[in-house]
């Protein structure tokens, strides 16, 4: 009996010491303080920038007008070129007047015929008329020759309104300028049918001045209202192009016209701002970059883009602290410069931030300043010297059984 609890004894002590080894064994990994986090650091400084924003545009004209047939018929004249330009009232196309001509003829015809009848009528009722004062006739037959008066001058009326009509279908037949601009290429040619209201025969524009449409977001329209109301100058700035070739279109350009209201699924308005078109270098449909200034303009604290993050549309950067301790610190930012963008608010200059690694940090994480592959940035306080290769302790090797 002795024997077995001898034995029971010795295998709970023999147990008990295995588990407080694996317990202090366990306990090392935790209570080992993690390694320093690599990073390379930015010193905040101000640069002269002039902040500039980008918006995708499209050249449109102030003013286009369509060119579509009043009348049913065959393009029978053409008297302009395609692409040419045009004054206002100057003739353009003719269809076939031949069958208006015609009818315009027959409904004159008509009138004529109308105003005889109406002119017989009217002699009547001025003979019957005094033969009823001499009681020669009865009243009864003045009265009806003052209805077929009446009816005559209705006719005569009736003839002149159709005549009239005929005359506007014979004068539609030749189209002309409604007013100046340069013409497009179109499309029909001698010969082609046009149908009364919808075969589009041409388009007209006014090349200068022309517009472009850009699209801005809800927080920007106050901005472009301002603008919308400012005084227009000679040499004006605010806004320029860059054309499809690279090239930059620096004619002073002004806000025109801003839509009455914001698109709900895109959240944009659109806006459009005006330009003379000197040259002819702008043509309605051009894909176009409006680059606008904006109140970042000369000394800005800058930092370089990739410092920043973003959580829920704010944006953020490390601060590096005492201890080479880092700071999460939300940032108001501007306008971007090639690398690097504008902080309007949250830094200041001479503070140091974390250029390169901020994806593995977190707030009050400890750095390893200049640790950072390609780094150029030394620790706070190295006056910027090239650091030496990373020095983070590696973490305790241990085995499958979690033995050191």
């Amino acid at each position: 009996m002795n024997i077995k609890i001898t034995g029971l004894f010795l295998i709970v002590t023999v147990a008990a010491v295995i588990a407080s080894c694996g317990n202090k064994e366990n306990k090392n990994p935790q209570q080992a303080a993690p390694p320093p986090i690599s990073v390379s650091l930015h010193e905040v400084s101000s640069e002269k920038v002039k902040g500039i924003d980008q918006y995708p545009g499209t050249v449109v004209p102030l003013v286009e007008v369509e060119l579509r047939a009043e009348v049913n018929g065959y393009i029978t004249g053409i008297s302009v070129k395609d692409g040419q330009f045009v004054k206002k009232g100057q003739k353009l196309y003719e269809v076939d007047r031949s069958r208006y001509a015609a009818t315009y003829r027959q409904l004159e015809a008509q009138v004529q015929i109308a105003k005889a009848n109406l002119e017989r009528v009217s002699k009547d009722v001025e003979r019957y008329t005094r033969l009823s004062e001499q009681d020669a006739i009865a009243k009864q037959r003045v009265d009806y020759a003052n209805a077929d008066k009446q009816t005559a001058a209705s006719q005569v009326a009736a003839a002149e309104a159709n005549l009239a009509n005929a005359a506007t279908d014979l004068a539609r037949s030749i189209i002309k300028a409604p007013m100046s601009g340069t013409i497009g290429i179109a499309p029909v040619r001698l010969g082609s049918l046009v149908s009364a209201g919808s075969t589009l025969i041409n388009t007209i524009s006014s090349p200068d001045p022309i517009a472009v449409d850009i699209s801005i977001g809800e927080q920007e329209i106050q901005r472009f209202l301002r603008l919308q109301q400012r005084a227009p100058a000679k040499q004006d700035s605010t806004f320029s192009l860059i054309l499809p070739d690279g090239s930059t279109f620096n004619l002073p350009g002004r806000v025109t016209a801003i839509d009455r209201a914001v698109d709900p699924q895109t959240g944009t308005l659109k806006v459009r701002i005006s330009f003379p078109n000197t040259g002819n270098r702008l043509r309605a449909g051009m894909n176009c970059s409006v680059r606008v200034s904006n109140q970042d303009q000369g000394n800005q604290l800058t930092i370089p883009n990739k410092a920043l993050t973003e959580q829920l549309g704010e944006f953020f950067v490390y601060v590096l602290g005492d201890s080479n301790k880092v700071n999460q610190r939300r940032v108001t930012i501007g306008a971007r410069v090639n690398d690097m963008i504008v902080v309007r608010d949250g830094l200041k200059e001479g503070e140091k931030i974390v250029s390169d690694g901020v994806q593995n940090l977190r707030q009050g994480a400890v750095v390893n300043p200049g640790g950072a592959p390609g780094s150029t940035q030394g620790p706070a306080g190295s006056g910027g010297t090239p650091a030496g290769p990373s020095q983070a302790t590696p973490a305790p090797k241990t085995d499958s059984a979690g033995r050191k």
